[in-house]
C-alpha cells in the first residue's frame, strides 16, 4: 500500500519522530548530540518555525513544533541530511542514518498540546537516561530544563508553554513541573506517539463502543484529533491539493506566476529576479514567494536559489507576501468580470 502524502499545514502543531535506521542509534556522543542541536535551531530561527519541547535519546529525536512560512518538509530535508552527512563523516561511515521517513503527525492543540510536551520531556526518564525528574531539571538534551530555567534556548518557544499555566512565570513552572511529575504515574503514552482514530479516541475498546453506539467516527494514521478534527483537516488538505491541481490545469508555473505579480505591481517581471530595494519590487517578490510556496506548492530552498536570495530571506518574503495579499485584497486568479 503506498504511503500517504504529508499534510502541510502553515501555523499546524507537529509531533516529529526521527528514528535511526534499524532502530540503530544516531548520537553516539555528546558532539553529535551538539551538532544536531545546532543545526535545529539554526534552522527553526530561519524559517520562523516554533519549537515547544525536543528530546534527544540515543536512537530517536522527538519535536513539538509549530509550522512556520517554510514547509515542515524543507526545514526536515535540510536537517536530517546536513546532520547525516556530517555524522557519516565523523564516525567514517557510509549509508543511510535514518528511516526512510520521519513521522509528523499533525495534532489537535487544546486537548494534546501539554500532554504531548509532557511526553517528550519524559523521554530520557523513561529510556533510564536519567534517574528522576529532579536530574531532567539539568540535563541538557530535552527541552525540560529550559522550560525550567536551568538553561537558556533562544530557539524555544518556553512563555507559550509556560503561559498555559500561569501568568506568573515563578508560579507557572511550579505548576508545570507538578503536571510532569503526575505524568510519571501515566506511563508509555502509545496513543502520543501516532495519531489517528484509535489513539485519539482511546483505544479500540473505546471505537468499538461509540460504534455500537451508531457514532459515525473518522481516523487518519496523520493526525491526532477527535473524529470532527481529523474530518477538517483532511476536507482542508483536499482543498489545497485540489487549488493547486485547478492552477496547474490554467497552466500556472513559475512564469506565469511571476507575469500575474508584475501585472498586479505594474513592473517588469524580470524585476522580481533582480536585487534592489524598491518598494515595488519588494512588494512584488514577496507576493511572488508567498502565492508560490503556498499556492503552487514550490520548494522555498529551490526557489531560493533561482531568485538569487537566501532560504531565510524566502520565508521572511514568504511572510510578508502573506501580510500584503491580505492587507491589499490580491487574488492569484484574474477575476473574470
Amino acid at each position: 500500500m503506498p504511503r500517504k502524502a504529508r499534510i502541510d499545514a502553515p501555523g499546524a502543531l507537529y509531533h516529529i519522530i526521527i528514528r535511526g535506521i534499524e532502530w540503530k542509534n544516531i548520537f553516539l556522543d555528546d558532539g553529535d548530540r551538539n551538532n544536531f542541536l545546532e543545526r535545529l535551531g539554526n534552522l527553526l530561527i530561519e524559517s520562523s518555525t516554533a519549537c515547544y519541547a525536543w528530546a534527544l535519546i540515543p536512537n530517536h529525536v522527538h519535536i513539538l513544533l509549530r509550522a512556520g512560512a517554510v514547509p515542515l518538509a524543507t526545514v526536515m530535508r535540510r536537517l536530517l541530511t546536513g546532520y547525516a552527512v556530517t555524522y557519516n563523516r565523523r564516525h567514517k561511515r557510509h549509508g543511510q542514518l535514518f528511516q526512510n521517513r520521519y513521522k509528523s503527525v499533525l495534532c489537535q492543540e487544546k486537548p494534546y498540546f501539554l500532554q504531548l510536551i509532557r511526553y517528550i520531556h519524559l523521554n530520557p526518564l523513561r529510556a533510564k537516561i536519567i534517574q528522576n525528574v529532579k536530574d531532567l531539571d539539568t540535563y541538557h538534551y530535552t527541552g525540560h530544563s529550559v522550560i525550567m530555567g536551568k538553561r537558556e534556548n533562544s530557539w524555544q518557544d518556553v512563555d507559550y508553554v509556560l503561559q498555559k499555566f500561569h501568568a506568573d512565570t515563578t508560579l507557572a513552572r511550579k505548576m508545570y513541573l507538578t503536571y510532569v511529575w503526575k505524568g510519571i504515574q501515566e506511563g508509555q503514552r502509545y496513543d502520543l506517539i501516532g495519531g489517528g482514530l484509535i489513539r485519539s479516541a482511546g483505544g479500540w475498546s473505546r471505537v468499538k463502543a461509540l460504534r455500537k453506539r451508531g457514532d459515525r467516527l473518522k481516523g487518519d494514521e496523520r493526525i491526532l484529533g477527535d473524529s470532527s478534527f481529523v474530518s477538517e483537516v483532511l476536507q482542508l488538505s483536499a482543498e489545497q491539493l485540489d487549488r493547486r491541481h485547478h492552477l496547474k490545469i490554467k497552466g500556472y508555473d513559475l512564469r506565469k506566476l511571476g507575469l500575474r505579480v508584475a501585472s498586479l505591481f505594474g513592473i517588469e517581471p524580470e524585476q522580481i529576479y533582480t536585487s534592489g530595494k524598491y518598494p515595488d519590487v519588494v512588494k512584488s517578490r514577496s507576493v511572488f514567494c508567498y502565492w508560490a510556496v503556498r499556492e503552487l506548492g514550490e520548494n522555498a530552498t529551490v526557489l531560493a536559489k533561482k531568485l538569487g536570495l537566501s532560504q531565510p530571506a524566502v520565508s521572511i518574503s514568504v511572510k510578508r507576501g502573506e501580510k500584503i495579499v491580505r492587507e491589499l485584497k490580491l487574488e492569484l486568479l484574474e477575476s473574470k468580470h
